[in-house]
């Protein structure tokens, strides 16, 4: 392979936000085991496959599109000014074109890839999996259609984007469901609350960037850091509440609610001292402790699930 063409696959990977995506999946694949009605066994790897490289081809179309609309705003920021459009590696037609047939190519994966179980507990060979596609096509319409036009509107693009951003273990389970399920409410208000804090300890630590681009992010309309602080402790006091549902609701056993509320301290400890201080190191140390909890919590419950 030359040069260029390493180059350009690399672009092209960068266009996917691997990290974002991969947090995804992992969500995918935790609200499927969430769905599964067996312990002993586990949700066919076909289906599993093809559930999570669907919504990883979703979200990788939906990142690409959002780098399409924000191609002019995206130089004017320290942090994305490297990305494939400012930095001229790839054109304007070649990203709208990989995000449109990335995000068609997912949600059509996902309506013929992951079959629903049936009435029997069996799986339903060959049956098209409308939820599931539906909503795993409303996460890449809501995060490019609503929350990015919102982001130079109102500082409620936030809550507005922790909307897709909350979908993935709802689209797991309802991979396997087939249907619409009370657990997906509680998958989806535990990533909901999650996302805000951790949002806002990188918006923080940004926020003369996106000052910069006229994004109107709470940071940046809050230079006090009162209302970004209060914020952030709202939404982690509520991610605690949501976390122990699971337990609550006999999801999963004793185990899962003792892990849970450990989990819980170890975020809300540096959430707060972030919003005492308002320093970039506990924002950060607020971000790192964010980026483990998820997969923690969302492992355990797998493993304890009943």
């Amino acid at each position: 392979m030359t040069a260029v063409g390493a180059s350009a696959l690399r672009a092209y990977w960068e266009l996917t936000k691997p990290r974002l995506s991969a947090l995804a999946v992992f969500s995918v694949i935790a609200g499927a085991y969430m769905a599964w009605p067996s312990k002993s066994s586990s949700p066919p790897t076909d289906s599993l496959i093809f559930t999570a490289l669907g919504n990883f081809l979703a979200a990788a179309g939906a990142g690409a599109l959002n780098m399409y609309r924000e191609r002019h705003l995206d130089p004017l920021m320290h942090r994305t000014q490297d990305r494939p459009l400012p930095s001229g590696r790839l054109r304007p037609g070649e990203v709208l074109g990989f995000g449109l047939i990335a995000s068609i190519l997912g949600v059509t994966v996902v309506l013929f890839g992951a079959p629903p179980l049936a009435a029997d507990g069996s799986i339903s060979v060959g049956e098209p999996n409308w939820v599931a596609a539906s909503l795993c096509a409303l996460i890449v319409l809501s995060y490019v259609l609503v929350y990015t036009p919102m982001k130079t509107r109102t500082p409620l693009n936030t809550l507005v984007g922790a909307i897709p951003g909350a979908l993935p273990p709802v689209v797991g389970h309802a991979a396997v469901a087939g249907e619409l399920q009370m657990p997906q409410l509680v998958l989806f208000a535990i990533l909901f609350c999650w996302q805000i804090p951790h949002f806002l300890a990188i918006a923080w630590r940004h926020r003369e960037d996106y000052a910069r681009a006229g994004m109107r992010m709470l940071p940046v309309l809050d230079p006090s850091g009162r209302r970004t602080s209060a914020t952030m402790l709202l939404y982690v006091a509520g991610l605690g509440i949501a976390s122990l549902i699971p337990y609550v609701t006999q999801m999963c056993d004793d185990r899962y609610a003792v892990v849970a509320v450990l989990l819980d301290l170890m975020f809300f400890v540096p959430t707060l001292m972030a919003a005492l201080t308002r320093r970039d190191v506990a924002m950060r140390l607020t971000f790192i402790m964010s980026i483990v909890y998820l997969p923690l919590l969302f492992a355990t419950m797998v493993w304890t699930r009943k």
